[in-house]
């Protein structure tokens, strides 16, 4: 099978790192910044950042709705932190007209392991990766209240859901980006090939 193309949303966050961790896990990796862009991927990382900014910048670059449109399609999609509250069907304190684009049946939190100067390092369990914890920079971090039915919680932390998978779609609180441990990044890109079949 020809090597899949992901991309990775560059309006905020940690694109580089993400494009690091995507070549890494052999995958071409490329910035997506417009929606002619988003049509040539086959995968999409949505990187951490400030899930409001993230929101509106999308809807400046004219991005919110091919994003809710290419999720509901079924495009493999990958969101850290802040990208796993625009994944979120619902966000429990949404900052004023804050949307999300959905994707996973989940409830978060915003900020709820705390501000900035609490954030943390931890080694998470994460079912369906081997080789034991992964490492997880949270930063600001939220945290999942709640899944539906169709969503599988993957990890938790400290009694909280931080990662989670709805189909093709995929989901952690923390940055594995940030740690050189690719192998959440290569979970998503067997995602990515499995859904190209």
């Amino acid at each position: 099978m020809t090597t899949p193309v992901i991309g990775v949303l560059a309006l905020q966050g940690d694109v580089r790192e993400h494009l690091i961790a995507l070549a890494a896990a052999d995958a071409v990796a490329r910035a997506v910044r417009r929606p002619e862009e988003l049509a040539e991927v086959d995968g999409l990382v949505v990187p951490g950042g400030e899930s409001t900014t993230i929101s509106k910048l999308a809807d400046l670059f004219g991005m919110a709705e091919p994003l809710r449109a290419r999720i509901a399609e079924g495009l493999p999609v990958y969101g850290t932190c802040a990208g796993l509250i625009m994944l979120a069907d619902k966000i429990l304190d949404p900052r004023s007209g804050q949307e999300t684009w959905g994707g996973i049946d989940m409830i978060v939190r915003r900020n709820a392991f705390g501000r900035q100067n609490e954030s943390f390092e931890a080694r998470v369990d994460v079912a369906g990766i081997d080789g034991g914890p992964v490492e997880g920079v949270f930063i600001r971090a939220p945290w999942v209240e709640s899944v539906g039915a169709a969503a599988e919680v993957l990890a938790e932390y400290d009694g909280h859901i931080v990662a989670v998978r709805q189909g093709n779609a995929i989901a952690t609180s923390f940055h594995p980006e940030l740690t050189g441990d690719h192998r959440v990044h290569a979970l998503f890109v067997d995602m990515v090939r499995s859904a190209r079949v």
